[in-house]
């Protein structure tokens, strides 16, 4: 791109051409087909992408000719750089500013001093490709250092390898002996076990005759201890009128007895089969359920109904998360849904002691939310490819036939659904005025 012209005395650098070049495709793409200068107007149907890769020689050749389409361009520069435009023109170049950006901004909006500017530019860039240069070769010799010292060090791990061969190979010998030494200390320490076993034995032999000596006699002296007192037992039942048979049997009963009492407390049997009331035929109470709640005396979005339900016992509240936030607060952002509503089953969950089970449709997501969960409330956000009212579905399911479960939201499908696998629907609007009351 000459410029002699216009007071240039070489060719831009390159990377200023290339820059203006890039600005100027970038404005060529947005310019009405009707102003585009007819030699470019080819280039401007090229994709955006190599609009400048391709025609970077008809760019430039039509800003160096066509001045009204440099100053086009110009006014783009200026303004994605008015700061740095404003201060050429006021024969100022502000210290921080790239090289490249001031001569491409000198060069399109000709300031006062232009072509100082970019020369100034040039010698900038040329001093920045010495150091390059200068860097380069001082990186080589770095790395032909490093190349020599990893030879030493290798040539160092090679020498201590060898003496580590070395010293493996006399550890082996060592090994060798003293495995050799360990099995003749274990033959002699098993005879010296032999010997002490058949000792051990004569004593034991001698011990076993001396002690079976003494259960003999033990035996004997129990015998006539156990003699006198069948003569004793005798002699005191012919005092008390009865006879030694009627105390056995006096002794078993009580034994019996107080055998069948210890076998009916472990079993934990009642102590009667029945009752004659239990005879009478009548209706008796059921368990609390969903289903006996009662909500023809209240209004659907009553709080005190949600009360009622949430006093069974064992009670698995499921709440579709979105469906409620968006009935409740939708004009806040996802993330402020979740956390008011997050923060309210948080104070429910204190109050009452339910399962609490808030879920959100995360079939959308492109990641794992964080979502902080606050105590007895467990979140659970629907797999990609599932919508959270699977998942509910999902979660009423697999509950266990009996188990008390209620599902708030209002989505009607939801809740004909849920109905008709044995849990009891609850309206959004409840759950809010119950959360708004707390």
């Amino acid at each position: 791109m000459s410029s002699a012209g216009e007071g240039l005395s070489r060719p831009l650098p390159e990377q200023v051409r290339a820059h203006v070049v890039e600005l100027a495709a970038q404005v060529l793409g947005g310019m009405p087909s009707g102003t585009i200068p007819p030699p470019l107007r080819g280039i401007a149907k090229f994709d955006p992408r190599k609009r400048a890769r391709l025609g970077s020689a008809p760019i430039a050749a039509q800003l160096e000719n066509d001045k009204e389409f440099r100053e086009l361009v110009a006014e783009a520069l200026t303004a994605a750089w008015p700061e740095l435009v404003s201060a050429l023109a006021e024969e100022t170049v502000p210290p921080a500013a790239e090289p490249v950006l001031v001569a491409a901004a000198a060069y399109l909006t000709r300031p006062p001093g232009w072509a100082e500017l970019v020369e100034r530019a040039r010698e900038d860039l040329d001093r920045a490709a010495a150091l390059g240069s200068q860097r380069e070769q001082a990186e080589i010799r770095l790395r032909e250092q490093l190349a020599a010292q990893r030879t030493a060090a290798k040539e160092e791990i090679d020498r201590v390898r060898e003496q580590l061969r070395a010293a493996r190979s006399e550890n082996a010998d060592l090994r060798r002996k003293l495995h050799d030494a360990r099995e003749r200390a274990k033959a002699a320490e098993a005879r010296a076990q032999e010997l002490d076993a058949a000792t051990a034995e004569a004593r034991h032999r001698v011990a076993g005759a001396g002690a079976a000596a003494e259960t003999e006699l033990r035996k004997l002296k129990e015998r006539l201890a156990e003699a006198e007192r069948h003569l004793e037992a005798s002699r005191r039942a012919a005092r008390e009128g009865r006879s030694v048979e009627d105390a056995r049997i006096r002794v078993l009963v009580d034994a019996l007895e107080d055998a069948a009492k210890g076998l009916r407390k472990e079993l934990s049997l009642p102590t009667s089969i029945s009752r004659p009331a239990d005879y009478v035929t009548a209706v008796t109470p059921g368990p609390p359920s969903v289903r006996a709640v009662p909500a023809r005396a209240l209004a659907d979005d009553d709080p005190q109904l949600l009360d009622q339900l949430l006093a069974i016992p064992n009670l698995h509240l499921i709440i579709d998360g979105y469906n409620v936030t968006k009935t409740g607060y939708g004009t806040l952002t996802l993330v402020d849904q979740r956390s008011r509503l997050l923060t309210g089953l948080g104070g429910l969950a204190v109050q009452v002691r339910v399962e609490i089970t808030c879920v959100f449709d995360g079939a959308e997501l492109d990641g794992p939310v964080q979502v902080s969960a606050p105590r007895g409330v467990r979140v659970a956000f629907s797999a990609p490819g599932q919508i959270a009212d699977d998942l509910i579905r999902q979660l009423v399911r697999i509950e266990p036939p009996g188990r008390a479960i209620a599902v708030v939201s209002a989505d009607r499908e939801v809740a004909e659904s849920v109905r008709r696998m044995g849990a009891r629907p609850v309206p959004a609007t409840l759950l809010l005025r119950r959360l708004g009351r707390a």
